[in-house]
């Protein structure tokens, strides 16, 4: 064989190679788009995936309002609702690390309307973890605080009010000013004379969205589940927290450290990681973090790969009345980014 056709042959192999690997890794986005165009429930909403902070992919399916058929767009507003409690555990941390803020003190101290003989045993750190006990606040304990994981809301809403009392600022004045040091220019507290583009939300009722009606967010409940937000703002969160741009090294340890494990059905079957309002995934092929949030006809999936510097944001503003079919797209669109190369290579 000489040599010109040596070259020849190696320049078609290094050409083919080159093509199946770009053919491996642009897979996704097929798969993806499938996915939203035969999703059951039918797909209404938005999806993002950056690297680096960088858009690879992005898609709109649907109606903000139904009603008036005006369309989603890339920068159309969601009710992120649980996916809020890790923007108040920032928030906490941040008092935490000027030193106004003990995690380990009893929230009496902080919360000193509180008459509750709990108040003076429940901690901040057992708030922030879903571990305290609290089902609500004329009841005992339903556990002994430290001991159990249960998920909820109240606890989050009692975070709120510490750092108002911390800061003795109003939650939405401390959260939006961290907004805007961020350049999350679309997101805010929710509240009703302040809705921007924000997207109406419904109930799917067998692929028949019905109008979710009021809100149930109020000013007291900020710190659980009041954050408006979009796709890329919620990018630009992930860019900037997970890379030590809000919190100390020692306070990011904190938020993601290992302090009870939960399980929720969008991240296995098994019990995982909980650090503070944020999942720590360890036991699939990539490890992740990340939050869900449900409720006012809303779903959120908030996703990052640390390995690969990955974010995947999904935000519908749609709720299936089916549970099992709550995060659908999103725990597809999760599984087809396991199988890409993309979660292997920044």
């Amino acid at each position: 064989m000489n040599f010109i056709v040596k070259i020849s042959l190696l320049t078609i192999l290094i050409f083919t190679s080159c093509t199946s690997s770009a053919q491996k890794k642009e897979d996704y986005k097929k798969s993806i788009d499938s996915i939203l165009q035969n999703s059951n429930p039918k797909f209404n909403g938005v999806v993002l995936i950056s690297q680096n902070g960088k858009t690879l992919y992005s898609e709109v399916k649907g109606y903000s309002n139904l009603e008036t058929k005006k369309p989603l767009k890339l920068d159309t507003q969601f009710e992120i609702m649980s996916n809020s409690k890790q923007i108040a555990a920032v928030l906490i941390l941040l008092e935490v690390e000027k030193g106004k803020v003990d995690l380990n003190a009893p929230i009496k101290k902080y919360l000193p309307e509180l008459t509750q003989t709990w108040a003076d045993s429940v901690t901040v750190h057992q708030l922030l973890n879903h571990s305290h006990g609290i089902v609500d606040l004329q009841k005992p304990l339903e556990f002994k605080s430290g001991t159990q994981f249960k998920y909820g809301n109240l606890n989050f809403s009692l975070l709120g009010k510490i750092v108002e009392f911390s800061t003795k600022k109003s939650y939405t004045e401390v959260a939006e000013t961290l907004f805007k040091k961020l350049k999350m220019s679309h997101t805010f507290c929710y509240s009703k004379d302040k809705i921007q583009n924000l997207a109406k939300g419904y109930y799917n009722e067998k692929n028949v969205l019905v109008p979710a009606g009021e809100t149930f967010i109020t000013s007291e409940n900020l710190g659980a589940d009041g954050i408006i937000s979009t796709v890329s703002d919620l990018t630009v969160w992930n860019n900037n927290l997970h890379k030590g741009k809000i919190l100390k090294p020692e306070s990011y340890k904190l938020f993601t450290a290992n302090t009870i494990l939960s399980q929720h059905n969008l991240f296995g079957k098994e019990k995982e990681p909980y650090g503070y309002g944020i999942r720590i995934i360890e036991k699939e092929s990539v490890k992740y973090l990340g939050h869900t949030g449900l409720g006012d006809g809303f779903s959120s999936v908030n996703l990052y790969f640390p390995e690969s510097d990955v974010s995947l944001i999904v935000l519908e503003n749609q709720m299936p009345e089916d549970s099992n079919l709550f995060y659908a797209s999103g725990f597809k669109i999760k599984n087809i980014l396991f199988k890409s190369d993309l979660l292997n290579k920044k």
